[in-house]
């Protein structure tokens, strides 16, 4: 078995790859930025903790110190350094300032770590050279703590040097210059103990402060390349989305698109827990409404048929796009919601989308000034068009049918009339009714309407009196509004540009409520500086846990792949307190012996397992390694562990118990009653006392300050834990040393004249954990923070992928599913988008006598959902498009992909007639390819396919005709008459118009098509001479109908598909 290492996951939190990553993403301004806020936040804490660790320690002094002559100058000391710290520190506080003068950061560190140093040494010479008192310093751990973890030095580096020299000063007076001084108090070999002792002290302390550091930069810049990343997707996709949204607006308006869209999101989030796909197939939409005010606008090019037999397709199609274009914009201009296009016919209707009192008017303005579009247009071309308008005022049903390729419409009786007064009017001239013209306070000069519409037998039915508007009579109207043909100028609207990473981290909280919250919470003052409340509200002040149980449990639950580090850290300052307890003790008995082995193999085993895989990385990065099972192991109870909260738990709580395992080694070496003796012995008889028969309550208690900043600051660890475990250590160690040991700790060195021993003990641990404390709490704040808003996005970007999801589901259900990425990418580049096929079937199947009223409609949207029911299978399998419906006219094609491989793909989902025509057919076609040896274009299936389909089609309205019987409907409007005629050849696919675009098909194969159905006969199947030759080569028998006069194409011949009573094909008998 070949083992394998996979660091994906933990090279992320790698302080080299996050920086690389920083500036590899361009983000390292913002990342600098970032810090400068963090370190202005640290800088005011620093000042006041500062401030509180003066005020206490002088508080300390001013109420234990029995002498209080000496005293005085330490406090004025003390409090004249607070001074100048916060004189030179406060610049820092302004980001503004820091960032124009970035030297002065450090600058200003180093200037007030030098202040604190040199005063606190000069006190401690001044007291020891002129008033005998020997003393240790409080401040060597205290500013070497404020150097790493508040001071706002840039680099990581520069951190460590200045820390590193602030080290080297302390070593070199206490345990040099002192030494050498102090050398007849000093035995040689017990003062170089004490140097190692103190410097292992050092040496933990800056690991540790340089642990904080490296650990609150990866952490930094996890967050800020998880922030930006989310920013950039939430980015990407409202503009994605925000383009498909508009074009889905385009199509569908908003309030018949969001309905279903909503209905479609809902069961998205309802199957997502199922891991299903959604299928809009399985649920039935109809969405109409009822418009009792509007006007309808018909218009028709004139010469259009003259156009398709002699412009090549590309340039027809082109012209239209370019006439659409114009169109839409001048619509969009009078507030007229275009429907759709039909070939040459262009209607669309006003007062529709929102009420409008002047809706006549626009509809009257908009189509004058389509004439002078199509005139300027036509004189620009050379082309003799035209255009036919006609407008009427009433009301209308809108809204879309069926399930699949949804498209708006209107329908009614005041539709037709505007249909008709278009069809009986007068080229260049608009055909209004009286209605409409009324309606217009009679701004415009009107003449009697045409001849022809007065002889209209469906307008004197309706007793419609007809007037003509013409175009010479108007003033010339602004057609500044020009679109050209790669018009894509509505998709960049109103596109959201999204979330801003500077506005997003000018936001992001940089801590806890502070005291200044505080005091403005508690006295009720306002609050002028920015606040964190927002985001306190959802976080616990003290302990910060989440109000949310549930954000609390998921976010201490997180995979910690920083643990080895807390290992080394933990390992390290195990090992110095052993050596700190080796050096304190004169003997060890076996069990004390024991124990450490333990300690020390049990800690080491820790370490190697969590640092197995980072070094085999190491090592082994840029080769292809194979592992040992051994080593795998190490591998899977690494990772076992980093996302176990329970194993971390135990481990923390491991080294803890072996801090005070060795604790409690040193302490049970130490016989105090002994000790006791030996000092008052050495006083009287004035001789050196053995210094290692009892433990160094100073090393003891910097050991223990390194504990609790180790108990504090091991990541991953619920933070209500850590603080609980810190306080219990500091409360623990110091009854201990006060009440058990109180006679070594008050014989240990002081850190002021005559200030109990155990009282600086006590200020050097307390002022420890605060320091901690504070500083974690700061950290878990932003943790926690960054932890909830990145919770916050990602819900959000699950959000916004349902909304795109329903959006797309809606999409696929208007334009063919090949056209919708390939179009909106063409829109995106303002190219005009075009698909040239060289054989593709076309079909129209009208519904015969079926008027358009609301009952009616709703039967008619079962029926078509039923169509697009069996649409399914064959767009699934066989690429079978449904193109539009027109009233009661369905338009299919099939062949409009590229990629049209026609095979059933899982023949056990597929529709079973269709599975047993197309196979039928293919053995019918093989025997045909025998006897006649002629080459046959396998593309000429898609018409054998769309013909299936057409048959489906019959069937289907047959067992609809069966099912209605027992329905109360209007038996003389609804019958199962229907008409089909099919063709085949070259035709042209496109999305054509502006701000509403629409995908058609246009080619001598389409306008063939709709002739054979307008000229066919209810329950027949007509068709083209050539797609009837196409079929018989399938063994499809047709029937010679005759010659039939075709509109624009004159007398043709024409067939029949030869169907039984079954509604099955009749086959050629010798074709078996």
């Amino acid at each position: 078995m070949i083992y394998k290492l996979d660091y994906t996951k933990e090279i992320q939190w790698d302080y080299g790859f996050l920086t690389k990553k920083c500036k590899d993403a361009g983000i390292e301004d913002e990342f600098e930025t970032h810090q400068m806020r963090l370190r202005a936040k640290c800088v005011g804490l620093f000042l006041t903790i500062h401030l509180f660790f003066t005020s206490l320690h002088s508080a300390l002094l001013l109420t234990t110190c029995v002498y209080l002559d000496l005293i005085y100058l330490d406090i004025f000391c003390y409090w004249g350094v607070a001074a100048i710290i916060i004189a030179v520190m406060w610049p820092n506080v302004n980001v503004e300032f820091a960032m124009k003068h970035k030297f002065m950061m450090t600058l200003t560190s180093v200037i007030a770590v030098l202040t604190i140093v040199s005063v606190d040494l000069v006190l401690n010479y001044l007291h020891y050279r002129y008033n005998e008192w020997l003393l240790d310093s409080i401040f060597d751990e205290y500013i070497i703590l404020m150097i790493y973890m508040f001071f706002p030095i840039p680099q990581v580096y520069a951190a460590m040097g200045l820390a590193l020299c602030v080290t080297v000063i302390y070593v070199v007076y206490f345990a040099v210059y002192l030494g050498s001084e102090y050398r007849y108090k000093l035995g040689d070999e017990t003062r170089f103990t004490q140097i190692i002792v103190e410097l292992c002290n050092y040496i933990c302390l800056n690991m540790m402060g340089t642990y904080f550091r490296v650990m609150l930069e990866i952490v930094v810049r996890a967050s800020l390349l998880d922030r930006h990343q989310y920013v950039m997707e939430d980015t990407a996709l409202r503009s994605a989305r925000a383009q498909e949204r508009l074009f889905l607006h385009s199509i569908l308006p908003p309030q018949i698109a969001q309905p279903i869209q909503d209905d479609i999101r809902k069961r998205l989030e309802a199957i997502k827990r199922q891991h299903k796909m959604p299928n809009i197939r399985s649920h039935r939409i109809i969405s109409i409404q009822i418009h009792t005010d509007v006007t309808i606008l018909y218009a028709d090019i004139v010469n259009y048929t003259m156009l398709t037999t002699t412009l090549p397709v590309k340039r027809l199609v082109a012209l239209l796009h370019a006439l659409y274009a114009r169109f839409d914009k001048v619509a969009s201009q009078y507030s007229v919601q275009r429907i759709k296009f039909l070939g040459d016919c262009y209607y669309c209707v006003a007062g529709l989308i929102k009420p409008d009192p002047n809706h006549a008017q626009s509809c009257v303005d908009l189509g004058l000034s389509m004439i002078d579009s199509i005139r300027e247009v036509r004189n620009k071309v050379k082309i003799d068009i035209d255009m036919r308008v006609g407008v009427h005022s009433g009301e209308l049903f809108a809204g879309v049918l069926g399930t699949a390729k949804l498209q708006y419409d209107v329908w009614g009786i005041d539709v037709l009339i505007a249909n008709r007064l278009e069809s009986t009017g007068t080229a260049g001239q608009i055909h209004v009714s009286e209605r409409t013209l009324q309606m217009t306070d009679d701004k415009y000069k009107a003449y009697p309407g045409t001849e022809k519409a007065r002889k209209d037998t469906f307008l004197q039915k309706c007793q419609i009196a007809t007037f003509l508007i013409g175009v010479e009579e108007t003033t010339k109207r602004d057609l500044s509004g020009h679109v050209s043909v790669n018009s894509g100028y509505f998709i960049n609207d109103t596109i959201d540009k999204g979330l801003s990473l500077e506005e997003e981290l000018k936001k992001m909280p940089l801590g806890p409520d502070g005291l200044k919250e505080f005091i403005c919470k508690v006295f009720n003052f306002k609050n002028t500086g920015p606040t964190s409340s927002a985001a306190s509200s959802e976080i616990g002040s003290f302990l910060l846990q989440f109000h949310d149980p549930r954000l609390d449990y998921n976010y201490i639950h997180q995979a910690d792949y920083m643990l080895k580090y807390s290992v080394l850290l933990a390992w390290c300052c195990e090992m110095s307190l052993i050596y700190v307890q080796l050096m304190d003790s004169l003997h060890m008995n076996s069990i004390s012996f024991s124990v450490v082995v333990i300690l020390i193999f049990t800690s080491s085993a820790l370490l190697i397992i969590t640092w197995c895989k980072k070094i085999c990385y190491w090592r082994y990065s840029s080769l292809s390694h194979t592992y040992s099972a051994v080593t795998y192991f190490l591998f899977k109870l690494a990772d076992g562990i980093q996302h176990s909260l329970i194993q971390r738990i135990v481990i923390y709580v491991y080294f803890i118990v072996s801090y005070f395992c060795i604790i409690a080694i040193i302490l049970n070496n130490c016989d105090e009653d002994e000790f006791q003796l030996l000092q008052i012995d050495s006083i009287v008889y004035k001789y050196d006392p053995d210094n290692k028969l009892c433990f160094s309550p100073w090393s003891l208690t910097c050991m223990v300050c390194l504990i609790i900043m180790m108990s504090i600051i091991f990541t991953r660890i619920p933070f209500g834990m850590k603080i609980l475990v810190g306080f219990l250590e500091t409360v623990s160690y110091l009854s201990i040393m006060i009440y058990q040991y109180e006679y070594v700790v008050h014989n240990s060195l002081t850190t002021n004249p005559y200030l109990i021993s155990e009282y600086a003990h006590c200020l050097l641990i307390v002022i420890t954990l605060c320091i901690i404390f504070f500083k974690e709490r700061l950290i878990e704040f932003n943790n926690k923070i960054n932890y909830k808003w990145r919770v916050e996005l990602i819900k959000k970007q699950n959000d916004y992928r349902i909304a795109a999801q329903s959006i797309t589901i809606l999409l696929h259900n208007i334009l063919p599913a090949h056209v919708v990425n390939v179009y909106l990418t063409s829109l995106a580049k303002h190219e005009f988008y075009y698909e040239n096929y060289d054989m593709v079937a076309v079909m129209f199947a009208s519904l015969k006598n079926f008027e358009m009223t609301l009952p009616n409609l709703r039967v008619l949207n079962e029926i078509i959902s039923e169509f697009d029911q069996i649409l399914y299978y064959y767009r699934d399998n066989y690429r079978v498009e449904k193109i539009k419906i027109v009233g009661s006219t369905y338009m299919a094609a099939c062949g409009l992909d590229v990629h049209t491989e026609l095979s059933i793909k899982n023949e056990s989902d597929s529709h079973n007639s269709l599975i047993q025509e197309v196979q039928r057919a293919r053995i019918l076609q093989a025997s045909y390819l025998k006897r006649n040896y002629s080459i046959i274009d396998e593309k000429e299936e898609v018409v054998f396919v769309l013909t299936t389909f057409a048959l489906d089609l019959m069937r289907t309205l047959w067992v609809c005709n069966n099912d209605y019987k027992n329905i109360p409907i209007d038996r003389a409007v609804f019958n199962a008459d229907m008409s089909i005629g099919i063709s085949s050849g070259e035709v042209m696919a496109g999305v054509v118009g502006a701000s509403q675009v629409q995908y058609d098909i246009w080619g001598h194969a389409a306008n063939m098509a709709s002739r054979m159905d307008s000229t066919g006969v209810a329950g027949k199947i007509q068709v083209t001479q050539n797609t009837a030759f196409i079929l018989k080569k399938y063994g499809v028998e047709c029937n010679y109908r005759g010659m039939t006069f075709v509109k624009g194409q004159g007398i043709l011949p024409t067939y029949f598909v030869d169907i039984d009573s079954n509604f099955e094909f009749r086959y050629k008998q010798d074709s078996f």
